[in-house]
């Protein structure tokens, strides 16, 4: 199956299911507090509904636009906007006559139940598969930083070791790019001195220029052999799977990262080598093509790596009341970084107003195979997402309806309708203007880079 197909199935489920129970996070408090509810929607039915059933007072429905969902709340502007309604007398059952704190806790509970299903899932993944990563304590040599442009732009280089990130000891090889682009200082260890670094300000303009390098810190391996090509220069050059470069052209190399370079020197010429093999130093000559190639395949597995002391992976397994605090840690150190994000997308000089992305970057965090813990990991990470986005200030969002609902209990004046109407028709061209420019910002992508 096609890996857009397969992105594509994964995004419309998750996005159905955090909808779905989105929406019931509004539905419950509803029904408890007699609240009545015409429609219950999962994408949105304009014009028509691509199924649609009444049970009691509720419609329930499946819309055939796929930009989210909703609940009609009786008494209440919305995306509905019915007027006619909103005109008669209030009535016990419609949302305008319930207390404040009624229509808070109601308005509350679509954020609340996607922040509660982010934990849930990464409770869920704890318990189940527990923790694997690489040890950033445990590498032998430092880091190897695999981009230069990178690695210029925050002053860091192979062999260096990371200390900490924003005063936070950095535990975990594979969190470093994703922390420092977040971050706003760090600290490394270079050649026994600690040196004390800031991330610059525009460090996420910079990453999102080298997007395809931006798991850019790797950690140092040695140059191993996996397999020899049939068609490779060197087939007939008397490697064996399993040699390790010790030596090329009479220069000593420990990593991969001291290879590179000196086969970029040599290109298109046939060099002396020494492999070591089954603890003998073999010497051979090598071929290198005019693309720096040596036309082999190279490769150490992480277990291996860390067989033979290169790496540390640590494991961490979990259980079920073990499990409930890390989801719970996860869950809010993801909303804390996605926080952190937003403040640099609202600062100019960042340039992260760039990589805001709409439905198809949505999409793109899927992995283009099935796999399940990958699904739910994504999908927590959308639900915290949504979490999020919900709760802003904005009208015609919940956290628009919030803001004015604390206003009320604040001052003990509500709104006038007529006021929360308008609010409602400038929240929706918010959110209209939003969605252009982050699936513009897609289209662009997809166009120019």
């Amino acid at each position: 199956m096609s890996p857009i197909i397969i992105k594509t199935i994964q995004f419309f489920l998750s996005l159905s299911i955090l909808i779905v129970l989105h929406e019931l996070g509004h539905f419950i408090p509803a029904k408890y507090f007699k609240t009545r509810v015409e429609k219950f929607y999962l994408f949105f039915d304009v014009k028509f509904s691509l199924f649609k059933k009444k049970i009691g007072e509720t419609e329930y429905g499946i819309g055939w636009l796929p930009l989210g969902g909703y609940v009609k709340i009786s008494g209440m502007i919305d995306e509905s906007m019915d007027k006619e309604a909103m005109a008669e007398e209030p009535k016990e059952w419609e949302f305008r006559s319930k207390p404040a704190w009624q229509r808070l806790i109601i308005m509350l509970g679509g954020v609340t139940v996607n922040f509660i299903l982010a934990v849930a899932i990464f409770i869920g993944l704890a318990f189940a598969y527990g923790e694997q990563y690489i040890s950033n304590d445990g590498l032998k040599d430092g880091v190897w930083v695999t981009d230069s442009t990178l690695g210029d732009a925050l002053g860091v280089q192979t062999g260096d070791k990371f200390l900490d990130i924003d005063g936070k000891k950095v535990e975990k090889l594979q969190t470093i790019p994703y922390e420092l682009v977040y971050g706003e200082k760090f600290t490394i260890e270079r050649n026994g001195n600690k040196i004390n670094k800031e991330v610059p300000v525009d460090f996420i303009e910079t990453i999102s220029d080298n997007r395809d390098q931006a798991q850019f810190i790797k950690p140092r391996l040695p140059f191993v052999i996996s397999q020899i090509p049939e068609d490779s220069q060197n087939e007939a050059s008397g490697f064996e799977p399993g040699d390790v470069f010790t030596s090329i052209s009479g220069t000593p190399v420990a990593y991969q990262d001291q290879v590179f370079p000196i086969l970029e020197a040599n290109k298109g010429t046939t060099v002396n080598v020494i492999v070591k093999r089954n603890g003998e130093e073999i010497p051979l000559k090598a071929n290198i093509s005019e693309e720096a190639k040596l036309g082999l395949l190279i490769g150490l597995s992480s277990a291996e790596a860390d067989e033979q002391g290169y790496l540390k992976i640590k494991t961490t397994d979990y259980s079920f009341v073990e499990s409930i605090p890390a989801g719970w840690n996860k869950g809010v150190k993801t909303l804390t970084d996605y926080i952190k994000g937003m403040k640099k997308i609202f600062n100019p000089d960042t340039g992260a107003y760039k990589e805001v992305g709409g439905f198809a970057a949505i999409g793109g965090m899927f992995p283009d195979t099935w796999n399940w813990p990958a699904f739910w990991a994504t999908t927590a990470f959308i639900s915290i997402i949504l979490a999020f986005m919900n709760i802003l200030p904005i009208p015609a969002l919940d956290g628009g309806h919030v803001m004015f609902l604390l206003y009320e209990m604040v001052t003990g004046r509500k709104p006038s309708d007529k006021f929360l109407e308008y609010a409602q028709i400038t929240g929706f061209f918010i959110l209209i203007a939003l969605l252009l420019f982050a699936n513009g910002n897609d289209v662009y992508k997809w166009l120019f880079k």
